[in-house]
């Protein structure tokens, strides 16, 4: 999910009065330095080497900017409209695709070399045809429902073409080459998967184009698939949302706030880091622009303070990372497994909780280990803003997610919660002048909320061709047996190799896509060693995120060294330990799902629906698995209250694991052990410390 514009005008805004903190230009601001400027431009460049889709056209006059505003601002009314006024599926999604695809067009560049001011001739055929594909659908859709039953004609393929290439190139220009490469190595697949040189588990009957252009245009089992009508339905608004919280100032709020209860505590900067980081990542879901924004000013302040360059990178990706894991807004991700597993959003939120605090709790527990050890200081507390203030200038902004929160506690449909929360964003951005939303600012935020949807509908768009594909030719079943064949049996390896699928998709992938391709054909592996369908969905989700921070391909990483002028590998091995806790939880929810609040004994893998745990089992896991992971950091870090020494890790390190493992008796062991290595180590705590290099 893009976040440009809450990137440039909010995140890494900063009040002036802050002496020693970076400032950074804000909505209201009339001027920057040319410092300020410079360094800008540099993160600027930084997010496009690492995130295709931060290479945007920016035409600043003219008609072309009205009318792509105007497209932008009706795209966007359309969504809140058909919220409260739905209509048949296949026609607000086929509108969501061919308007999206053709903002596209206009908005992204074919190439890093193409103008950046004008919209290219060519670029107008694309618009063109991307619109014709939804104009036919809309003018065929009674026939094509009634009379054909869904059966493609001639032209019917010829427009199915139009429009598959078009979402090919357009999801090029956006996500870059790897998905749709993927997309048209699927698409290829039925046309020769009855040729004798298959292998014979690939082989099925032959296609012809009716076939394979009808399963992706004409019915909702392809282009329109299930992943289309999460982003219509839900992601759409959510990023609408995150668009209007950015305009009335949420992005400073999240940075003071985070300043003026971290900024001042041993290793300050890399704590406000890792909050501010996590907040923001929750509603805004981008990884890469997360760590350009927000690092733009925490980084220099972590180097500022003694955190080496490298470190200094790997807190900010670690923690921009871990966002999309981050309830209630969860990026968009959660939205898509809500859609795919027909599970409530709810209950994914819910589940959804303990991990996301163990892992942020493996983040800051690494860094304030790290800055007892290097015996690093906080900020001068006079320098940074105070809570009373930042809460009294801007506190009222957290209303709108409480307001969330609490409807989709009532079990208020998700569409309906975020519609009716943007509305009440604005009503409560009128309560500070800071914060106001004139009726420029609501025109903004809904321009704003249309361009940055258009990332993931692009995503969803292309994956629903390899989702096409699969619901035709059964290659999802295929795939799924070939890893429980692969695993032998056994659960652990079967795990192993889901993650393994889950981590490669990942690191070409942006997030969404990775996930709805594993859930599509690796998480069903797993049903056949009796694992909910709510835990084997998790594990996959998890592991495609965390592809962004695990070498060799570690994006997120690679920007956090870009600004920190940190080594881009080390800087990502560096995320890799900083994130372990979120490596080895889903391993463990799996085993206990008592992890993710719910007790699936008795039913169904498919099971909708879980009764809590009981309260002993939850107080069980919360205190052991955090222990634990409080245990882990420390023999990471090689320090509690004191430096250890290898040997005294080690033992650590395993009694950390045996908490972490949701069990009683490995609990109590584990414990025991922790116990122990805490004693020693605090009686042992006035022993020289010995000097880090990184």
């Amino acid at each position: 999910m893009n976040a440009q514009v809450m990137d440039r005008d909010n995140v890494t805004t900063m009040s002036a009065n802050h002496t020693d903190l970076p400032t950074h230009s804000n909505t209201h601001a009339t001027t920057n330095t040319d410092d300020e400027l410079e360094a800008q431009a540099h993160n600027q460049a930084i997010l496009e080497k690492y995130d295709r889709e931060s290479i945007t056209r920016h035409i600043t006059q003219g008609p072309v900017k009205y009318f792509i505003a105007g497209i932008c601002i009706l795209y966007s009314l359309f969504h809140l409209y058909i919220t409260f006024n739905p209509m048949p599926a296949l026609l607000q999604r086929s509108v969501h695709v061919g308007v999206g695809f053709a903002l596209i067009f206009l908005i992204f560049p074919a190439s890093k070399k193409s103008s950046r001011k004008r919209v290219a001739w060519y670029d107008w055929i694309w618009f063109a045809l991307s619109l014709s594909g939804m104009g036919y659908l809309i003018y065929e859709y009674q026939d094509i429902v009634t009379s054909r039953g869904g059966m493609a004609n001639q032209v019917d393929v010829i427009f199915s073409l139009i429009t598959v290439v078009c979402v090919l190139e357009g999801s090029r220009r956006i996500t870059g080459w790897i998905l749709p490469i993927l997309a048209g190595i699927f698409l290829a697949y039925p046309f020769v998967s009855h040729l004798d040189f298959m292998p014979d588990r690939l082989l099925t009957r032959p296609y012809d184009m009716g076939d394979i252009f009808g399963q992706l245009f004409l019915k909702t089992e392809g282009l329109y698939s299930v992943a289309i009508g999460a982003s219509v339905t839900f992601i759409f608004l959510f990023i609408l949302f995150g668009a209007f919280l950015a305009r009335s100032g949420m992005g400073q709020l999240f940075n003071d706030l985070a300043l003026a209860l971290a900024g001042d505590k041993k290793g300050g900067p890399a704590k406000v880091a890792v909050i501010s980081s996590g907040f923001m990542g929750s509603i805004n879901g981008s990884a890469l622009s997360n760590v350009v924004s927000t690092g733009a000013f925490t980084i220099p302040l972590m180097k500022k303070v003694g955190y080496h360059k490298d470190f200094a990178g790997a807190v900010e990706a670690s923690a921009s990372v871990g966002g999309q894991i981050l309830p209630p807004i969860m990026g968009a991700s959660a939205f898509i497994m809500a859609e795919t597993t027909g599970l409530p959003y709810s209950t994914i939120a819910l589940a959804a909780l303990l991990p996301a605090v163990l892992y942020y709790l493996g983040v800051i527990a690494q860094v304030h280990f790290r800055a007892g050890r290097r015996d690093l200081k906080g900020m001068a507390k006079e320098s940074l803003p105070q809570v009373k203030e930042v809460l009294k200038a801007r506190g009222h902004m957290l209303l709108p997610i409480v307001f969330l929160i609490f409807l989709l506690i009532r079990s208020v449909p998700v569409g309906y919660a975020a519609a009716y929360t943007i509305g009440f964003t604005v009503v409560i951005s009128m309560l500070r002048k800071e914060t106001r939303m004139g009726v420029s600012d609501i025109m903004a935020a809904l321009e704003d909320g249309a361009r940055q949807s258009l990332a993931v509908m692009a995503a969803c768009a292309v994956v629903g061709i390899i989702i096409g594909v699969v619901s035709l030719t059964s290659f999802g079943t295929v795939m799924t047996s070939s890893i429980v064949t692969l695993g032998a049996g056994s659960l652990f390896l079967t795990l192993i190799l889901t993650m393994l699928a889950s981590m490669v998709l990942g690191m070409g992938l942006p997030s969404i896509p990775a996930y709805i391709i594993t859930a599509t054909m690796a998480a069903p592996a797993l049903a056949g060693f009796d694992i909910p369908i709510l835990s084997a969905h998790m594990f996959v989700f998890y592991f495609g995120i965390f592809a962004n921070i695990t070498p060799p391909v570690c994006l997120a990483a690679f920007a956090g060294a870009g600004i920190s002028g940190g080594d881009p590998m080390k800087t990502g091995f560096l995320s890799l330990k900083l994130a372990l806790a979120g490596f080895i939880v889903p391993f463990m929810f799996i085993y206990s799902p008592t992890m993710l609040m719910i007790d699936p004994t008795g039913l169904a893998v498919t099971a909708k629906d879980f009764p809590l745990p009981p309260i002993f089992d939850i107080m069980t896991v919360v205190l052991t698995s955090v222990t634990g992971v409080i245990a882990l950091s420390a023999a990471l870090e090689g320090y509690f209250k004191g430096a250890m020494n290898p040997l005294t890790r080690g033992i650590l390190t395993i009694g950390a694991l045996l908490l972490i493992y949701p069990e009683l008796t490995t609990g109590l062991i584990g414990g025991l052990i922790v116990l122990i290595v805490a004693i020693f180590n605090i009686k042992t705590a006035d022993k020289p410390t010995p000097t880090l290099t990184v």
